[in-house]
């Protein structure tokens, strides 16, 4: 039987290639070996303030570009969150086994709760709704950043804590870390990694960025003062565009050097800017082709809801009898 893996993605701001070279290409190419469910949650996405609107579209965009990228729904379930109440139901379970300091000490609440005067229950709450997520469809494996380990973490403190009591009910999921394309960082600041909610213009690209967008972003890339083309993680700039090229061709860091050697960054800049074109040509056509039909994306949603709906209703129905509910 294959491992089961669980990857939810939040449809705010714009997928970037950070989020493709270090996680949904990676995907694609592993959907024959491992039972994946790809989750759209957009329930994560109400923790703030956000556009009901942009939050609706946003949704049907990523379903269109994880088809784009080469998920198959033959394969693979898309689906989104809000569309299973199992999720949210399983969460308030949960809350009421986890305890109030294993919340406080996760870093990214601590982060944000810095930096804003009124913090929304819902910004403590959401690493159990990310904990039920995994937990709901018996996951063995959670891809994501390096930041997010903790959740995952977190989910398996959760599951522990309640198989002590119950029983061994919850699989206990481990984290999965990407070790080629994990650490795209920004072309603003690359010492810090490309954000889906930075909203600084040239910080990242996207997807679904023009070729003159693209070209422009990259030409004004952070690089330094130095002018020759090396590997060197002690310079983040020009190292960065260099991992992304590699990334991007697939050519070995040695051919690379190479082939730069002698030459600046502008050199460098220009060649990447069209390597990053081409590369993501096949995407941004195959996501127009798929998304020109919105009933066809609706109806994918709608199918992968019904798919993973019955591994949603088991586990949620065995934790409600050892609960004594229902």
């Amino acid at each position: 039987m294959k491992k089961r893996v669980f990857s939810g993605i939040q449809p705010t701001g714009d997928i970037h290639i950070g989020n493709y070279l270090g996680a949904m290409r990676h995907w694609a190419a592993s959907q024959a070996e491992f039972d994946n469910i790809f989750c759209i949650v957009d329930l994560h996405s109400i923790t703030v303030k956000h556009d009901a609107k942009q939050l609706y579209a946003k949704t049907r965009e990523l379903a269109g570009l994880l088809l784009a990228v080469g998920i198959d729904p033959e394969q693979s379930a898309i689906f989104v969150q809000s569309h299973l109440p199992q999720h949210s139901e399983l969460t308030w379970i949960l809350n009421c086994f986890t305890p109030l300091g294993w919340l406080q000490r996760m870093h990214q609440y601590k982060d944000k709760s810095a930096k804003q005067e009124t913090i929304g229950m819902g910004l403590l709450d959401y690493p159990v709704l990310m904990a039920a997520d995994i937990l709901l469809y018996e996951s063995d494996y959670v891809p994501v950043g390096e930041d997010q380990k903790q959740h995952v973490e977190l989910a398996r403190d959760i599951a522990g804590r309640f198989n002590s009591i119950y029983g061994d009910l919850f699989r206990m999921p481990e984290p999965v870390i990407s070790k080629t394309g994990a650490r795209i960082m920004g072309l603003d600041d690359p010492t810090k990694k490309m954000a889906k909610s930075e909203t600084v213009q040239g910080h990242a690209i996207n997807l679904l960025d023009s070729p003159d967008s693209i070209r422009k972003k990259i030409m004004r890339a952070t690089t330094d003062s130095q002018r020759d083309v090396v590997y060197d993680e002690k310079r983040p700039g020009v190292f960065n565009l260099l991992s992304i090229y590699q990334l991007f061709t697939g050519k070995s860091r040695s051919e690379i050097g190479s082939h730069f050697k002698g030459k600046g960054y502008s050199d460098l800049k220009s060649e990447l800017a069209e390597v990053i074109i081409e590369g993501l040509r096949p995407v941004q056509e195959r996501f127009k082709d798929v998304t020109n039909d919105p009933a066809h994306i609706e109806k994918l949603l709608q199918d992968g809801a019904d798919k993973v709906r019955p591994i949603a209703d088991k586990t949620l129905n065995k934790v409600k009898r050892k609960l004594g509910l229902g």
